[in-house]
């Protein structure tokens, strides 16, 4: 079987957006529903851009859990392994945005449809034309959700898929910080490829020197980093190389998503280049630079509109953009 579909596992949600930026919460006058979750948003970005992508999640069978399937099937994002339960509600997100568009989030989750879904719903149907799998920290807590991230690692593994890890810390969805570090850092060597922001780094790894903090990334199977810098750029670096391109102009207006979309274009660009897990490791500079260049123009235009994958551009938009620069 032809393995070129990008698979997340996770959660999928509402974010409810706020009409206001550079306010505090109790000031914003309404929100607007638009759907999230970092695993969904990035297959909504690999889908934008012409890839076939996949999610597997469980929703509530309420109003936004049939809502988030909607727009999901709109997007071309593959639901047919979403499942639906009445044993909790559909995971929901307020946002709130300041004048950099920096976001804070607060949960409704306890539990949520996503945090049930159990590693026997993880099916050698819904990994077998995987090309890559991707999952974050977010649905790694002590719940069966994590159960079935395990799951679905060792299927990607045994099959040759590319595995990537967006740690995307939450830290209001842990009672102990401690228990989070310790998560990532347990679910970090299973990956082939991980994301890290700057604002994440320090915690993950005790310094916010990226090239002091490298050799705490590149453990066990990881080969490729991507490291995040918001409006400063991004860097990706292997043990062998590295490349780094500056922020874009741009103002940002919302950046709920931009890491996601920066995760799923970027894995977008290496299917396109038909790269394999056996290749990341040996990835040139050039390479990196074409796939980091793309992922940067992606991520400028997705932030100068609201929410997620609604922002996210297609494939065309960002090679204009790339040819006028």
């Amino acid at each position: 079987m032809k393995r070129d579909t990008l698979v997340s596992i996770g959660e999928a949600l509402i974010d409810f957006i706020p009409d206001r930026a550079g306010c505090a919460f109790s000031e914003v006058g309404a929100f607007s529903p638009k759907i999230g979750g970092a695993p969904a948003n990035v297959c909504g970005a690999y889908a934008k851009l012409g890839g076939k992508a996949r999610m597997l999640t469980q929703l509530g069978d309420d109003p936004f859990g049939h809502k988030i399937l909607d727009e999901l099937r709109d997007a071309g994002i593959d639901t047919h392994c979403i499942r639906l339960t009445d044993e909790a509600n559909t995971a929901l997100a307020f946002v709130s945005s300041g004048e950099n568009g920096e976001r804070t989030f607060s949960f409704y989750r306890k539990p949520s449809a996503d945090m049930l879904y159990r590693a026997e719903y993880v099916t050698e149907e819904t990994m077998a034309d995987a090309y890559a799998l991707h999952f974050c920290s977010v649905s790694l807590g002590d719940f069966p959700m994590k159960q079935a991230h395990t799951a679905a690692i060792e299927r990607a593994r045994a099959q040759g898929s590319i595995i990537s890890f967006d740690p995307n810390l939450r830290f209001p969805l842990w009672n102990d910080v401690n228990a989070l570090h310790d998560t990532v850092l347990e679910f970090l060597p299973l990956a082939d490829v991980v994301k890290v922001s700057d604002e994440e780094l320090e915690f993950l790894t005790g310094t916010d020197d990226m090239h002091k903090a490298l050799p705490r990334l590149l453990v066990g199977n990881v080969k490729l980093v991507l490291f995040t810098l918001g409006k400063n750029g991004a860097s990706a670096l292997t043990a062998a190389h590295e490349a780094h391109v500056d922020g874009l102009p741009g103002k940002a207006v919302d950046t709920t998503g931009a890491g996601d979309g920066f995760a799923g274009s970027f894995l977008w660009m290496l299917h396109r280049k038909g790269v394999g897990r056996d290749d990341l490791a040996g990835l040139s500079e050039k390479t990196l630079l074409e796939c980091l260049r793309f992922s940067n123009a992606f991520c400028t235009r997705s932030v100068q509109k609201r929410g997620a994958i609604a922002s996210y551009p297609t494939r065309e938009e960002v090679l204009a953009d790339l040819q006028s620069e």
